[in-house]
């Protein structure tokens, strides 16, 4: 099974989970974690996986804001066991990482943070046992129905004003709604998969979690 790495280094490899193994790649900045963040990727049945470029990305915004980031396969995708559970198996998914890491690592939870279908099941998580940090990116609210939930945590929700894979204005405007107030950040321009704004994605999440921490 797999063991936490030392400072600065990172591992790759299986955990138990709630309908067989999980895969996951974990990553740790050189001065030491302050903390873990756990990262959900896109959509399963749509080539989601913990490598998308934009999971990735807020992994790497992790380690540059003193963090432990942790990228993990649901059920079913590549070395992960089980099959697709419509977005609910996969939250417990999501638990099971966070718990291990949170076990294995002897840190404290910094944040939960995901990329569309991952965002969405990151907010169920945060809903049932609020982090100190919640970071959406392309959230689609249209997998939730009637009201959003609002945990308890300081959210950062950014968008691209272009995204054309989910209906992004009722997203901007069904999270811009809640109470308190979500950071609500917008990429003008930019499509779903970010093309061409990553980077500005990356400073953005780094910029949160600092001021989080």
């Amino acid at each position: 099974m797999l063991e936490w790495p030392e400072a600065g280094e990172s591992a790759s490899g299986q955990i138990d989970g709630p309908a067989g193994e999980l895969q996951i790649d974990i990553d740790t900045p050189e001065e030491g974690a302050r903390g873990i963040v756990v990262i959900c990727h896109p959509h399963p049945q749509h080539g989601g996986t913990k490598d998308n470029k934009v999971v990735f990305m807020i992994a790497r915004a992790a380690v540059m804001a003193g963090l432990a980031a942790i990228r993990f396969n649901f059920r079913g995708v590549g070395a992960s066991q089980g099959s697709y559970d419509a977005g609910l198996g996969e939250v417990d998914d999501a638990a099971a990482v966070r718990d291990w890491a949170l076990a294995a690592s002897d840190l404290p939870l910094a944040a939960l943070t995901g990329f569309s279908f991952g965002s969405a099941v990151a907010l169920r998580l945060a809903d049932r046992d609020a982090p100190p940090s919640l970071v959406t990116v392309g959230f689609p609210s249209t997998y939730f129905d009637g009201a959003l939930p609002r945990p308890q945590t300081d959210w950062l929700a950014v968008f691209g004003d272009a995204d054309d894979v989910i209906d992004v204005d009722t997203s901007i405007a069904a999270v811009r709604e809640l109470e308190p107030p979500v950071d609500v950040q917008i990429l003008e321009g930019a499509g779903h998969f970010l093309h061409g704004r990553l980077t500005d994605l990356r400073k953005r999440v780094v910029a949160h979690l600092k001021e989080s921490l």
